[in-house]
């Protein structure tokens, strides 16, 4: 049963999900955008709120456990320092889903992950 199941599978296991999802909130943190599907982009969403989060506060236990997720001295610092303190003042959605149409190789259909 999926009850209380908080993330999608994705058709992947569940450490190959979690590298996927910790490598595309590592590039939008980085280049403030990931195209991706929007099964992925949604899972990824849920992620980077998570981490934005833990930024807000800024304490060195949040570091810690933003590190482990991200595996990245340079996004890690980077999340801390910009936008943790640019969202301060606001309470969620951080991030918001553009739908941008099928791709071209194979038409699946295809969403842009950018910063509100």
């Amino acid at each position: 049963m999926r009850h209380r199941c908080k993330v999608p599978k994705l058709s992947m296991t569940s450490d190959r999900r979690r590298a996927v999802l910790a490598g595309q909130a590592k590039d939008l943190i980085l280049y403030g955008k990931v195209d991706t599907t929007p099964a992925r982009a949604r899972a990824t969403q849920a992620l980077v709120e998570r981490l934005v989060t833990w930024a807000r506060t800024g304490d060195q236990a949040s570091q810690r456990r933003a590190f482990a997720i991200l595996q990245s001295k340079e996004a890690t610092a980077k999340l801390f320092a910009e936008l943790g303190p640019q969202y301060r003042d606001r309470e969620g959605g951080y991030t918001r889903i553009l739908k941008l149409g099928p791709r071209r190789g194979d038409g699946a259909e295809t969403a842009r992950l950018t910063w509100a």
